[in-house]
């Protein structure tokens, strides 16, 4: 029998900082924007229709912005294979016994002035094979109908009765990640302060910032029921988020334009900045569109290939796949 193998290369090397900044700021944008009252955002003809500069003067900053475009960046990064969040996501995946080797990530948090147009898109990217991984000792549900169930669960505490109970607290999931290979996915909570992470049911990964002198390694917290996915700082994912959350700001608060120098003194994050500036005058949607170029573009690309296994033993191996993180080659 033949076993497939998944090799994991770095197509590039990790991007200048211009890039790297520009890659997390396209998210941060459209979680602001989806931040944004929804009585507002009608007012004005709908997410389509906000110009970046008319952002700062509809956005009222609130305790919660920055959790919301974290969640976003998480979601982005998973699915631009950004190397240290794909990592540590499939430690936690594997934790939690999720099969397949395709990461993928669907946006669900449903507090967000945009959750109908999250809930249809999740809907859209399901199958109706799609199974839901609750670690309950019974026969995975099938995700795509319950989805409606578990927005309305959200809105209505009654509602929250209805849902099955190893699948009670899902209305609290800002993510499903999971293989698409498989069709295989867990609700995944996501806070940027891990003093607000919360365990409930059907809830399988917490994904925080990694804390300073604490482990950051993937862990079970039987407390909360939870595997407990710190992301890395320095060098890392969340040392590029914060860099790109302080130029959104510094931007924000100059009225769409470049900030000073003293607001923002660091030529990479001016540079960022600079883009944005050229592009105030075009709808949100369109200027994180527009950005995709100038990102820092995928990190991993997957080679597939059969190896033929040679066994000593009669018993069948329970393992049909493997994916293998390989270095990255020169030349």
């Amino acid at each position: 029998m033949s076993l497939q193998l998944r090799l994991q290369y770095q197509r590039n090397q990790v991007a200048d900082e211009v890039s790297a900044i520009t890659a997390v700021v396209r998210p941060i944008l459209e979680g602001l924007l989806y931040a944004l009252k929804g009585d507002v955002v009608a007012e004005v003809g709908g997410h389509e229709a906000v110009k970046l500069k008319m952002l700062p003067r509809l956005y009222r900053p609130g305790d919660r912005d920055c959790g919301i475009c974290f969640e976003y960046a998480v979601h982005n990064a998973l699915n631009r294979g950004e190397a240290t969040v794909v990592e540590r996501l499939e430690d936690a995946m594997k934790a939690c016994r999720v099969p397949g080797v395709d990461p993928a990530s669907l946006l669900f948090g449903l507090e967000k002035s945009g959750a109908f147009g999250l809930i249809d898109t999740v809907k859209n990217s399901l199958t109706d094979d799609s199974r839901l991984l609750t670690g309950a000792r019974s026969q995975p549900p099938k995700l795509k109908r319950y989805i409606n169930s578990i927005a309305a669960a959200f809105r209505k505490n009654d509602e929250r009765a209805l849902l099955p109970s190893s699948m009670s607290g899902l209305w609290k999931a800002d993510l499903f990640v999971g293989h698409t290979d498989a069709d295989r996915w867990v609700a995944t909570t996501v806070k940027i302060n891990p003093n607000h992470l919360e365990g409930a049911s059907g809830l399988r990964i917490g994904i925080v910032p990694a804390r300073e002198g604490a482990s950051d390694i993937v862990r079970r917290d039987d407390s909360r029921n939870l595997v407990i996915c710190p992301l890395p700082h320095d060098g890392a994912f969340m040392e590029v988020f914060y860099q790109g959350w302080g130029v959104v700001q510094q931007f924000m608060a100059a009225d769409a334009f470049v900030p000073s120098e003293v607001r923002l003194p660091r030529q990479a994050e001016r540079q960022v900045a600079r883009y944005l500036e050229d592009r105030r005058e075009f709808g949100v949607l369109d200027v994180i569109d527009a950005l995709i170029p100038l990102a820092q573009p995928e990190l991993l690309e997957t080679e597939k290939m059969n190896a033929e296994l040679i066994s000593e033993s009669a018993t069948k191996p329970t393992l049909d796949a493997v994916v293998a993180p390989m270095p990255e080659t020169k030349g």
